[in-house]
């Protein structure tokens, strides 16, 4: 009886939650809990960022408990939770490097006549036999290879076992963090003023595409909204929400206004 009142209170404190979330929500706030009782810090898995936004959220107001997202650099897409007391947290804060709960790896090969892009690479990496959770971002070098993001724990298993890419025989190592290449992303605020707030012509507008050739790739599965895929052009968005497409960047919507004349003035940012 006990367990089952636990259960259901658990389940009320994340009805605000997504039901596509709320269980690796609730993950995470187990691994508070274990934190907090062993006086450690523990890493959650590689989390998306509806899941590491929805975990922050479902955790602040506690006094028990320091929540720091890190992905191996500052703009990562995929990030692990740092979990533990304010007394061990606070003074990592600010360089979460010092906690070593990311490494980088070298996928070093010689591309230029077999090109991989980023499904062949996850497709290797996950070929080795390492579940996704286990793996962040995955920053695409073009003819040399790709640099991954990875939990310390497997170096070892991708140092040996990540050895081919497509027909590519590729070498594996641990890097730096401070030799990850990456681009800072470019950032254009801009508005326009719509006749609905339809994904395809929403992301039209923001991707400067055609709405035909935008909803052909929201149709082939090449569009995600706030990082979940979709394939339906009606869909509709909102005020908040992110828009990413395959090869364009991604696009935020940053306010929306009704005028006078019924249409929707969308301000977005684009990052590119």
């Amino acid at each position: 009886m006990c367990t089952a009142a636990a259960t259901a209170k658990g389940a009320d404190a994340l009805a605000w939650v997504d039901p596509l979330n709320r269980r690796e929500v609730a993950r995470v706030l187990e691994i508070a809990e274990r934190a907090t009782d062993r006086w450690d810090v523990v890493w959650t898995d590689f989390l998306t960022p509806p899941i590491v936004a929805d975990s922050m959220a479902a955790l602040q107001g506690r006094q028990d408990v320091i929540c720091v997202p890190w992905g191996g650099y500052a703009q990562a897409e995929r990030c692990r939770l740092a979990l533990g007391r304010e007394e061990l947290m606070e003074s990592l804060r600010s360089d979460p490097q010092q906690l070593d709960g990311v490494v980088a790896l070298q996928v070093k090969g010689n591309f230029m006549f077999d090109p991989a892009k980023h499904p062949d690479f996850l497709g290797a990496i996950l070929g080795t036999g390492v579940v996704r959770e286990k793996v962040g971002d995955i920053l695409v070098q073009g003819e040399s290879g790709a640099q991954i993001l990875v939990d310390p724990d497997l170096v070892e298993h991708f140092e040996t076992s990540l050895v081919q890419v497509r027909t590519v025989p590729v070498e594996t190592r641990r890097i730096p963090l401070s030799e990850l290449s990456v681009r800072p992303p470019r950032q254009e605020e801009f508005s326009s003023v719509e006749a609905s707030m339809r994904l395809d012509a929403i992301a039209s507008a923001g991707f400067r595409m055609s709405r035909t050739k935008i909803g052909d790739m929201i149709k082939a599965g090449d569009v995600r909204l706030n990082w979940r895929p979709v394939t339906k052009p009606s869909v509709e968005v909102k005020e908040g929400d992110v828009i990413s497409c395959s090869g364009k960047g991604r696009v935020e919507i940053k306010a929306c206004e009704m005028t006078k004349k019924e249409k929707y003035a969308v301000t977005m940012m684009r990052y590119v």
